[in-house]
């Protein structure tokens, strides 16, 4: 790894939902497994239509798994 690394994964706390017409809070939830990685879903909290998505990829670990 970089020296100046200094994240490892972004998680949304806010996210613009079309049907709420504004930025609301979000939870997230795992979507499905893939073979080369996770693929998670954003919820809106308050009328939980699906505001977006995110792809993680596998760690070294689980892959082993795989």
């Amino acid at each position: 790894m970089p020296e100046n690394y200094q994240y490892k994964d972004f998680t949304a706390s806010r996210l613009y939902c079309n049907h709420c017409g504004c930025s609301m809070p979000v939870k997230e939830r795992l979507l499905l497994i893939l073979p080369d990685g996770y693929l998670y879903e954003y919820l809106c909290t308050s009328c939980s239509k699906t505001v977006g998505d995110k792809r993680v990829s596998l760690s070294k670990e689980d892959r082993i798994l795989f």
